[in-house]
């Protein structure tokens, strides 16, 4: 085990990738704070990350999406003055179209995937600020460059993310703050079956580990990498894709309407 370099917390803990991540800070050196709703199994977690690497192991239960529990949490962890990582994992989805999913769920769905990372983010930045130091890791999915490859809003919400991603990186630079977004492509997680999808309709062959996620998750970590596509097999057609969005920037307002839409 590495010396403690700090508290990492994470959402979604309890099982799959953040349980994953977890205990791969964990393993080098960080303390860590584990926060999902399933009480039991979060502490599951906890120990076994206790015994396998000796950091100090914090679960907190709580339920992002209730508002109120939210900020309670909120409030917990801005005063810690350990932390120096958040990985926001936590995050829900639904199988319908927009029309098929009750708006109860849709809210929820927004509420874990936006509204909660978003404030959790917006809750320890300013300490790791004060601090000089700090990273922020968000779990979005290609879904963020590609919604329309499911139905719903879910693909949307992990745009906002990529976009929050960047936006963060911008306003981290020069502040000994960075910020990383993964995106995941399909993954063997219990998020389907929460999601009502079954992943045994999807390719095999497009469905990656969790383990194999992590493990490369945590590689870009140590690198510290801003964009980590782990099922991507060429590099170049991330770095096309982002230099193309680049070029676009400079041209994006000016007072002249373009030609096309002349009278």
């Amino acid at each position: 085990m590495a010396s403690n370099i700090g508290t990492a917390v994470v959402t979604g803990a309890s099982t799959g990738i953040g349980a994953l991540y977890a205990e791969g800070l964990a393993a080098r050196g960080h303390d860590v704070i584990l926060v999902a709703r399933n009480a039991q199994r979060l502490e599951a977690t906890a120990q076994r990350i206790r015994d396998r690497h000796g950091v100090a192991v914090r679960s907190i239960a709580a339920d992002l999406g209730d508002a109120a529990q939210l900020h309670a949490l909120e409030t917990e962890l801005a005063a810690d003055p350990s932390i120096t990582v958040l990985v926001n994992n936590a995050g829900m989805g639904a199988a319908g179209t927009l029309e098929q999913t009750d708006p109860a769920r849709l809210d929820a769905i927004v509420a874990l995937n936006v509204t909660a990372l978003m404030r959790l983010t917006r809750a320890l930045v300013p300490g790791m600020r004060a601090r000089g130091k700090g990273r922020v890791v968000n779990i979005a999915s290609v879904l963020a460059m590609a919604p329309e490859m499911v139905h719903g809003v879910y693909g949307a919400t992990k745009a906002f993310v990529l976009a929050f991603s960047q936006s963060l990186r911008h306003e981290f630079a020069g502040s000994g703050l960075s910020v990383q977004v993964l995106m995941p492509g399909a993954t063997a997680t219990e998020f389907w079956g929460s999601a009502g999808i079954d992943v045994g309709n999807v390719p095999r062959e497009m469905v990656m580990t969790v383990n194999d996620l992590v493990a490369a998750a945590l590689i870009a970590f140590d690198r510290e990498e801003f964009a980590v596509l782990p099922a991507l097999q060429d590099a170049a057609l991330w770095e096309n894709y982002e230099g193309a969005r680049q070029a676009l920037i400079p041209n994006l307002s000016t007072s002249r309407i373009a030609p096309r839409y002349a009278a």
